[in-house]
Parts: structure tokens; sequence; C-alpha cells
């Protein structure tokens, strides 16, 4: 989808404002990383010199995001990408990285397929709310990513009610999971 549409260009005036150029309004990071969390691929310039800032500022966002505990990379894989700055490592570290995101997207999209495809399980019952709670951790799970977010096609939305519920209980979990892979981290 964010393929498809050109990227949202984002422009830095020497105030340190970010506008963007397709709405001719200010926006700040979070608007950003909303605009992102949507499908939309963005680039931010900056308006004196034409420097790509774009790769700082998606730093930027990440780092709010962990600083204010909402912690999606492990302390192990953030030691490992520090070191990956001072080593021979470094030219191959970002393919990596790269390719396990798109590897991420692929199975979650296989997986929503999957889920709603003709499926022999589908009669068993418990199936549907076990379907919609795993529709809601991929959600969760992708943060907004292209090709993961909402119900699949052809599929009834939860209830709002029933969704924040599920949100809830997948929340939990991965915290349980979150404290659970920690806790290996020290061993």
């Amino acid at each position: 989808m964010a393929k498809d549409i050109a990227p949202l260009l984002i422009k830095r005036y020497a105030s340190r404002r970010l506008y963007n150029t397709e709405t001719s309004d200010y926006v700040t990071l979070e608007d950003i990383a909303g605009f992102i969390r949507g499908g939309r691929d963005v680039q931010i310039i900056d308006l004196k010199t034409g420097d790509d800032l774009t790769r700082q500022y998606l730093l930027q966002i990440v780092a709010e995001h962990e600083s204010r505990g909402e912690s999606v990379l492990p302390i192990n894989v953030l030691t490992d990408l520090v070191r990956s700055y001072t080593s021979e490592v470094q030219s191959v570290v970002p393919q990596f990285l790269a390719a396990s995101f798109e590897m991420l997207r692929d199975g979650q999209s296989k997986v929503m397929e999957n889920m709603t495809s003709i499926n022999p399980m589908a009669t068993m019952p418990g199936f549907d709310m076990m379907r919609k709670q795993q529709e809601a951790f991929f959600k969760a799970m992708s943060g907004g990513w292209p090709g993961g977010t909402g119900p699949a096609p052809g599929t009834d939305a939860p209830t709002e009610d029933a969704s924040k519920d599920d949100l809830d209980e997948i929340k939990k979990q991965l915290a349980a999971m979150q404290a659970k892979l920690s806790s290996m981290d020290k061993k």
C-alpha cells in the first residue's frame, strides 16, 4: 500500500518546525508516527540545506516511544545494534533487519489469510472468538503496518468493547511474554 503512493513530504524549517506539504500545516513527531502507522511513507527534508532528515526523525520517534515505556526492542537487541556500529557486521545489519521485518509482515498476512479462508476448523466451537483474538493480537503487534490493520476482508469487525477487552488481554499476555524474555536475557 505505502509503495503505491509517493512519500508524504515534510519540510523542516530553520525554527525546527515540521511542515506537511500536502495539508499545508505544521505537524508533530506524533503526527508523523500516525502517518506511518496508517501505512504512509514519509520523507523529511531540511528546507534550507535540502538534506534528508528522515532517518534522524524516525530514530527520534522510536526513542521517544521507548522512553515512555512502550518498549519493543529488548536490551540485548539494542546492545547488538550499538555493537554493529563499530564492527565489520555493520554492512550486514541493515539488510538483515529489513529482511526480518519483511518476513514478519509477509508471515502476518499469510496467517490472516489462512485464518479467514475456508477452513474445517472454522466449524469448531470457539473458533470465531479465537480468530478475533488473533486478529487483535496481530494488529497490536504490527503497530499499524500496512496489510496488518483491521479485520480481514469478508469478516465482521468485533464490537469496540470486545476489541478493547481482547486487546487488553493480549497486552497482558504480551507483557508476560516480555517479562519471560527479559528474564531469559539475564540468564
